[in-house]
């Protein structure tokens, strides 16, 4: 299976925008475009998350909140140092041992960008002990060939400038599987545009919040301001966990074209058995695969499904290899099997289906 050339153009152009936490501004303005384009009205939170809002056509509908995190892992310029070179903070969760000699971009004042590397000391100038222990990140050298700071200052650098790993966009495998960076989560961006794409023109029993969070990756805090304006009755959370597939050890959760994952528990939270229940349905009725997961990590569902009195949450998560890397490998099959599945699921939901799950007395 292979993208559709709509979904081609939104991995590739999404996928190669650039927002760490704090400064998903180009995730954002484009989607405020897209949204603006179906003809949706639009809804923020004071942090910068943003979501196009579909009205019901019944009185007093229930809410139901879709979103992914627009923001990825990345860096800040921490410091400039006499001779040129740029110190970094990490952004979210980075591996050291992935990073250096990869390339960067960094975001000057006015909004461009320039091109550098991670310097990475040559081997035949390591000691043995340094050849077995990975650079940690507070001791890398972000390098931009400036000969001063005076010169990187002149260019447009200053400290809390973004930097990001670059990654190209490709398909692999005759199309079947893409790489590129940022999957985790422009994954549920893309997934969110397309439900709007494809519900613009079918009336729905509840009203319907679908976009994008911020500063996900430092804490889920655009969970919790944007949830709590919202105060949904059922959220939908999309997100990009990690596979543990690549050993070829078929008993681990987290296989690529095993489709959509049933995220039974995380670090944050612990899925109501009835959603799963429904999740499970749903991806059946859907003719599309899905498979059990755990993490000991989170999502932005960890944070939602507290807002207020409690919310109804969900995770619909699909699994990549080298999360948090500029090489993510995604399943064409997967993704896809997470939108039929999805699109199954708000056919079927309504305010009786929505108290069933919530395990409402009537």
């Amino acid at each position: 299976m292979k993208l559709t050339p709509r979904q081609r153009k939104l991995f590739k152009t999404l996928s190669e925008l650039n927002g760490v936490s704090g400064q998903e501004n180009e995730i954002a303005a484009y989607l405020r475009a897209a949204y603006r384009d179906l003809g949706y009205p639009i809804v923020t939170d004071n942090l910068g998350s943003i979501f196009a809002y579909k009205k019901s056509n019944l009185a007093n509908a229930p809410k139901v909140m879709v979103v992914g995190h627009m923001d990825e892992v990345g860096f800040i310029v921490l410091s400039l140092e006499k001779n040129g070179m740029l110190k970094g903070h990490p952004i979210g969760g980075l591996n050291n041992q992935t990073l250096t000699a990869q390339r960067v971009c960094l975001k000057t004042r006015s909004g461009e960008y320039l091109h550098g590397a991670i310097g990475a000391v040559p081997p035949h100038l390591l000691t043995e002990a340094e050849r077995e222990k990975p650079t940690e990140i507070k001791n890398m050298l972000f390098d931009f060939g400036f000969r001063s700071r005076e010169e990187a200052e002149k260019a447009g650098v200053y400290v809390g400038a973004m930097m990001v790993v670059e990654g190209p966009f490709q398909e692999i495998n005759g199309g079947e599987r893409i790489l590129g960076k940022a999957f985790d989560d422009r994954y549920g961006i893309i997934l969110g545009l397309e439900i709007l794409i494809d519900f613009k023109d079918i009336d729905l029993p509840f009203d319907l919040y679908v976009g994008g969070s911020v500063q996900e990756e430092v804490g889920c805090r655009g969970a919790i301001t944007s949830s709590y304006f919202i105060n949904p009755d059922m959220a939908i959370v999309l997100d990009c966990s990690p596979s543990r597939d690549s050993s070829g050890d078929k008993k681990e959760f987290g296989q690529l074209g095993e489709g959509v994952l049933l995220r039974y528990i995380d670090g944050t939270m612990i899925a109501r058995p009835e959603l799963l229940a429904f999740q499970r349905l749903c991806a059946e009725k859907a003719h599309v695969k899905c498979q059990y997961f755990d993490s000991p990590g989170g999502t932005d569902a960890g944070q939602i499904h507290k807002n207020r009195e409690g919310v109804l949450t969900l995770t619909h998560c699909l699994c990549a290899r080298s999360i948090h890397t500029n090489s993510t490998i995604l399943d064409v099959e997967d993704y896809n099997a997470a939108k039929k599945s999805l699109v199954y699921m708000l056919k079927h939901l309504d305010e009786k289906k929505i108290a069933e799950l919530r395990g409402d007395v009537q």
